[in-house]
């Protein structure tokens, strides 16, 4: 028996979310609304699905089982809620929300209404991904001492003006961290673990009219006591693949997009050279480096698959609610050092003014 997926918000990652959907056994994509109705109609037609004019029709269909929410950063709430609310499973385009007590609100509705809630974060299904944190549980790294992340992309001018919610605090929630790093900063903290402080700076040095940063650094310190760094702009011409280094006292290794590029341990084994060459040309993609639509859907179709069989097993998804929280936390406490300059300790306490 299939489980009916619908699309709320059919902007350019929805395709991404469709694709996913259409390669996920058990799945059928069988509804989508769009506030931009000329849009939704479109995205219909090419996916053969019901088109609603409203949400609450949409959310009225019984064939609908889960909501995926597709809009921007800052209006995921209302509809996650509302899905929520009407006894629809929910999974959340990254991030999650933009202020901690959005990201609350979406977690507390799903648990109060009994549905299952995953954030989208699809790097963590990649094999390169799961071959490091499974290194880091066996040990060999050693005491972890390093953990950075480097992730400097090209935005162009007309990237930004585009769409009008692009590089706003409302519905953009941040810049270069909110927007485009925010992968590589939650699979960071899920290698290393939580980060108890940081440091940080922000700038806007190469695009007008945004409210945002196009240009962050950020020096962290990990609950295991590692150290680690975040690098993270719209503004490095012409792009690079988005790095994680992870460091410790008996190995290293090197992430780049899919491609795992150093793997040296002091305790050798077996496998370890066949690792190392087949994980160095994984990556299909330009990994959205200088192009947003540059990324592949495949590691979404593996998140939605872990999705439907932890609806049918009554399971816990991969990444869930709290695990989408933590990545928001992250960059929050980022922007916080940078307005304060001042160092910050997470978990963060609530404030309003820095979207806690």
């Amino acid at each position: 028996m299939s489980l009916g997926f619908a699309i709320v918000g059919t902007g350019m990652i929805s395709e991404f979310h469709a694709r996913a959907l259409a390669e996920v056994r058990g799945a059928k994509f069988v509804a989508c609304y769009d506030r931009a109705v000329k849009r939704a109609k479109q995205f219909g037609k090419e996916h053969g699905c019901t088109v609603y004019n409203s949400l609450e029709e949409l959310l009225k269909d019984e064939g609908v089982d889960a909501v995926s929410i597709a809009t921007p950063s800052g209006a995921h709430l209302e509809p996650a809620v509302a899905a929520a609310k009407a006894g629809k499973h929910v999974i959340v385009e990254k991030p999650l929300e933009v202020t901690l007590k959005r990201c609350d609100r979406i977690i507390a509705a799903c648990e109060k209404h009994g549905v299952k809630l995953a954030t989208i974060f699809p790097s963590r299904f990649h094999d390169s991904s799961i071959k490091m944190k499974r290194a880091i549980e066996a040990g060999r790294f050693g005491r972890m001492t390093l953990g950075d992340a480097y992730i400097k992309w090209y935005r162009s001018q007309e990237y930004y003006d585009s769409g009008a919610w692009r590089g706003t605090w409302a519905l953009d929630g941040g810049g270069a961290l909110m927007n485009q790093a925010i992968h590589t900063v939650d699979l960071l903290s899920w290698l290393m673990g939580p980060v108890a402080e940081v440091q940080a700076h922000t700038a806007t040095l190469a695009h007008k009219r945004i409210e945002v940063e196009d240009v962050a650094t950020a020096t962290l310190r990990f609950a295991n006591g590692a150290l680690g760094v975040i690098e993270a702009s719209t503004a490095v011409y012409p792009g690079y693949l988005k790095r994680i280094e992870l460091h410790g006292t008996e190995g290293s290794a090197v992430l780049e997009e899919e491609d795992i590029k150093v793997w040296d341990f002091a305790k050798k084994a077996r496998g370890d050279a066949a690792i190392l060459t087949a994980m160095q040309s994984s990556r299909s993609t330009g990994g959205g480096a200088a192009d947003p639509a540059a990324i592949g859907h495949q590691a979404h179709a593996l998140q939605f698959r872990d999705f439907l069989q932890a609806i049918k097993t009554d399971g816990t998804p991969a990444i869930d609610g709290r695990e989408g929280r933590r990545a928001v936390e992250i960059i929050l406490a980022i922007y916080k050092s940078a307005a304060t300059g001042r160092t910050v300790k997470l978990p963060l306490k609530s404030d309003p003014k820095l979207g806690g």
